[in-house]
């Protein structure tokens, strides 16, 4: 007695399937982009920056004296206040997936953490430049409103300080990102980030031997000359890339070899 075997069916070819392509840094800029306001914290906080830029041009024009009314006035008093407020926005921006529980589904979506980080970071660099554009616009506003009701009115500004306080409010809000990527969590970084700089300024002021590493690396001293339309210095260039080394490279550096280690969960 033999046996035959029949003939198999034709064999199924197996079904190939097209290859997922990964977002683009740009789209990954746009999505965190949207999450900035997507929050209810990152919403009001960019409110309350338009209407902190708003609210001091405003009492510049009610008290302050005719001939000081002009546009170089109002755009620079704001520059001041946003700075304090935008590194909120990059603790915020970087904390969020942390403190939210979204991570595992973002880094789940997007394996390499570094694209989200750079994305986020992307975000908040082209905010604090939406800022500056918003001061302008509101400086412009009260320069025309001091013009129709009795003041100076006028509208010299020099460029460099522009692209001074383009310098100013981007490295501001990446100090900001760098605490967040840190520490990961949103109290901790904004404490760290408001309590150490001012801590180190404070002792520099009173320890004798503290003042001349404080001229280096206090950012309250080194960022002061961003807010002149006068020409930098190469020294003052220094202080601010030396300053800027210790509270924003170095925390960005550790904070993202943090970030891709600390385990999802």
């Amino acid at each position: 007695m033999t046996t035959t075997t029949a003939p198999a069916a034709g064999a199924v070819a197996p079904r190939q399937h097209t290859p997922v392509r990964r977002p683009s840094l740009l789209r990954l800029t746009a999505v965190e982009t949207r999450k900035l306001v997507d929050t209810r914290a990152g919403r009001w906080l960019l409110i309350t920056i338009g209407l902190v830029t708003a609210a001091i041009v405003t009492l510049q024009l009610i008290y302050a004296k005719d001939a000081d009314q002009t546009f170089l006035n109002f755009f620079v008093p704001s520059l001041l206040p946003v700075s304090v407020l935008l590194p909120v926005l990059g603790i915020l921006s970087i904390t969020s997936e942390w403190s939210q529980r979204t991570a595992l589904t973002t880094y789940a979506l997007v394996p390499r953490r570094e694209r989200v980080v750079a994305a986020k970071l992307t975000a908040v660099s082209l905010t604090a430049l939406a800022s500056v554009l918003t001061s302008l616009a509101v400086a412009a506003a009260g320069t025309l409103v001091a013009s129709a009701t009795g003041g100076a009115g006028t509208w010299q500004l020099d460029g460099s300080l522009i692209l001074n306080a383009a310098i100013l409010q981007v490295t501001s809000v990446l100090m900001g990102a760098a605490f967040g990527l840190l520490l990961l969590n949103p109290p901790l970084a904004i404490v760290g980030y408001l309590l150490l700089p001012t801590l180190w300024g404070v002792l520099g002021e009173m320890v004798r031997p503290l003042r001349g590493p404080a001229g280096w690396l206090d950012t309250s001293r080194t960022m002061e000359p961003l807010f002149s339309s006068d020409a930098l210095t190469g020294e003052q260039w220094g202080r601010i890339a030396v300053s800027l080394l210790v509270w924003m490279v170095l925390p960005l550096a550790a904070g993202l070899f943090r970030t891709l280690r600390r385990e999802v969960s």
